[in-house]
């Protein structure tokens, strides 16, 4: 033990020096990190891990899982998880969606307070499932993320008031802030290490929710919604409660397709944990059957990691310990380690940040924006505003599947296409402001949107690959938290904005183009090269 010990420390140390000045070349990967990993497999786990006995079973388990290979159920659960990228973009685009018809028919003083509520559920959402996931399992946090959405967002269409209407944007937000981190969980566990770049052609989904939800609102929230500047009763602005009520049940069919017509296994490593190791090499086993192979994984192979008998710690307790070691000081200040690093962190959480601030202050309003403008240039009814709408939704997703490509090209990468998008996203914003046609303005907006579509579909690519791999949650969690929380602000600030100028534009025209010049200085490009 303490040979192969001090043999991986040594080979571990010479292997981190080479790579204090870039990410080190694949070909060093496949000769060194093998040996990396054995020696340390060989050494157990370094003293003053929390459970040694439960991270020595769950690399038994990754094993297993890279054995059984891509099959017909990771395919199955890439469909079903993309439900959660459906609602993660479709709900709060929902939110802009409605929000002139219900300032219409409320007159609300302060119409942004609906865009906070939003945003404080999705934070609520993400820190409450994110933990809890690791608590009462995934099974539940994946089916009731769904469920919860739908049914409080059929509800909403029954709001007597605008009081009423944000409270329950929050609680269908919390739902919806749930999506991605127990989603992501799920499929990543399941999923093994050479199919990974299957995460990030999630982002498609993302892009397409944008198309369904302005679809939808087309004939709806343009045939049955008050027009500006008339007394509007309820009767006459149905638009937004039907609205509301068929996203809801497009949640609520996708929430009986997870439920009801996929069957998904708890993950082996939460029953694993919680001292079920026979279930968990059942689950394993359950899988490779349903891919057509079989797992040569045993009982046994789970105990031989617990010579002392000493059992894992399976209490509801330890499990949260466990979580929360993910994002305690030591993890923390592991991606801070160092100048580079330390660098290349802060500023992918500044672009998330600043991002987070620019995208919903924006888009929050885009609704409002055209139909104003629209009515200056005589076409302002609520039909041609949502019209409009789905013709630029309709532009992300092409521009989705353009990122997966862009990142590909050699000399331009990763950094590369996420400079360029986010520079010429404001760009657009900007150029918007110039529009003297209704078409030129619907021209603009389109084009931002295209290159919206590509900034996230390399930034949610390039935000894992540079962390290393036992500091990647913490990392992941660090940006998602910024960019939750700058989200809140976008609608503070826009309370003391002046909504009827092209100030929301201006302001998010510089924070994309602010991020866009941080990306050019971003230290590290993963383009052909391996992370650790």
């Amino acid at each position: 033990y303490q040979m192969a010990k001090s043999d991986a420390a040594s080979l571990r140390n010479d292997y981190t020096s080479r790579t204090e000045n870039d990410v080190i070349d694949q070909k060093d990967v496949a000769q060194d990190v093998p040996a990396i990993l054995a020696l340390e497999d060989a050494a157990a786990i370094p003293k003053g891990t929390i459970d040694p006995v439960y991270e020595a079973k769950a690399r038994v388990l990754n094993h297993a899982i890279q054995d059984i290979g891509m099959g017909w159920y990771q395919w199955q659960l890439f469909i079903v998880v993309g439900f959660g990228w459906v609602n993660d973009n479709m709900w709060p685009i929902v939110t802009s969606l409605i929000l002139t018809p219900i300032t219409n028919e409320f007159l609300p003083s302060r119409p942004p307070l609906l865009s906070l509520a939003q945003n404080i559920g999705l934070l609520a959402g993400a820190m409450f499932w994110g933990f809890g996931c690791d608590i009462f399992g995934r099974k539940w946090g994946f089916n009731l993320t769904l469920g919860i959405t739908a049914v409080f967002g059929m509800i909403a269409a029954g709001s007597p008031n605008f009081a009423a209407i944000g409270t329950f944007a929050a609680l269908w937000s919390f739902g919806v802030g749930g999506n991605l981190p127990v989603d992501s969980s799920v499929f990543l566990e399941f999923l093994p290490g050479s199919h990974q770049y299957l995460l990030t052609v999630l982002s498609v989904d993302w892009a397409f929710a944008q198309v369904v939800a302005t679809l939808v609102a087309w004939p709806l929230l343009g045939n049955l919604t008050c027009q500006e500047g008339v007394v509007c009763h309820r009767s006459a602005n149905m638009g937004w409660r039907y609205f509301v009520i068929a996203m809801g049940g497009i949640s609520l069919l996708e929430f009986f397709i997870r439920f009801a017509l996929f069957t998904v296994y708890e993950s082996p490593k939460y029953l694993m944990g919680k001292g079920r190791d026979e279930d968990a090499v059942r689950i394993v086993h359950e899988v490779a059957k349903r891919n057509g192979k079989t797992s040569d994984l045993t009982i046994e192979d789970l105990q031989a990691c617990d010579p002392l008998g000493q059992g894992t710690q399976n209490t509801s307790a330890a499990a949260l310990k466990r979580n929360l070691e993910k994002v305690n000081l030591t993890h923390v200040r592991a991606v801070f380690q160092g100048r580079k690093l330390a660098f290349s962190t802060s500023m992918i959480m500044a672009i998330w940040g600043l991002i987070g601030l620019g995208f919903p202050l924006y888009n929050a309003f885009l609704p409002y924006i055209q139909a104003t403008r629209g009515h200056q240039f005589g076409d302002g009814s609520t039909y041609i505003t949502y019209r409009n709408s789905l013709i630029i939704a309709v532009l992300g997703v092409p521009g989705a599947l353009l990122g997966g490509v862009l990142v590909e090209i050699p000399r331009f990468g990763r950094k590369g296409s996420l400079a360029l998008s986010t520079i010429l996203t404001g760009v657009f914003l900007y150029a918007s402001t110039t529009a003297k046609t209704s078409d030129a303005l619907l021209g603009w907006n389109c084009a931002y949107n295209f290159f919206a579509n590509i900034m996230y579909a390399v930034l949610y690519a390039y935000t894992p690959e540079i962390f290393p791999t036992k500091d990647r949650g913490t990392g992941n969690a660090l940006t998602a938290s910024t960019n939750r929380i700058f989200g809140i602000m976008a609608p503070i600030i826009a309370m003391f904005a002046n909504l009827e100028t092209a100030a929301p534009v201006y302001t998010s025209g510089a924070l994309f183009i602010a991020a866009g010049l941080m990306a050019i200085v971003l230290p590290f490009e993963p383009q052909g090269k391996a992370s650790l």
